[in-house]
C-alpha cells in the first residue's frame, strides 16, 4: 500500500506542471473556464495512470458455483466450480463456461497455476 501512496503522490506533483502550463496558456481567458478546461485536460491524462496505480489483483480466485450441473471434464452432476477471474486468467465474458465437480476443479486450478507459473 505505501508503495501506490508514494506513486500516487508522484504522479499528483506530475500534475502540476501540466495543469499550470494550460492555464498560463489560458490566460487570455475567464479564469474559471481556464481552470474547468485545465482539469478536464487533466483528467484525459490522468484517469489512466491512476487506474494503473490503482488496479487489484488477486491473490485467491474468484468462482462461479452453479447448482445440478454436468462436470466438463468427467460428466459427474452435482455442483458445478469454475475460476471467473485470477490474476492474468478472465474468463467473466466466456459465452461458453464450463463448470467442474469438487475434483476436477482442483485439477483444473492445478493447470491454471503451472501455466500462469503461480
Amino acid at each position: 500500500m505505501v508503495k501506490k501512496y508514494l506513486l500516487y503522490l508522484g504522479r499528483w506533483q506530475l500534475s502540476t506542471p501540466i495543469l499550470a502550463g494550460v492555464l498560463i496558456i489560458m490566460s487570455g481567458f475567464n479564469p474559471t473556464f481556464a481552470t474547468i478546461i485545465a482539469n478536464f485536460i487533466g483528467g484525459l491524462i490522468f484517469f489512466w495512470i491512476d487506474k494503473f496505480i490503482f488496479r487489484t489483483v488477486s491473490k485467491n480466485p474468484l468462482w462461479e458455483i452453479k447448482d445440478e450441473n454436468v462436470c466438463a471434464d468427467c460428466g459427474k452432476i452435482g455442483i458445478g466450480y469454475r475460476i471467473v477471474e485470477w490474476r492474468g486468467y478472465n474468463r467473466r465474458k466466456n459465452k461458453d463456461p464450463q463448470f467442474r465437480c469438487e475434483s476436477c476443479r482442483i485439477l483444473k486450478l492445478q493447470s491454471i497455476k503451472k501455466k500462469e507459473k503461480y
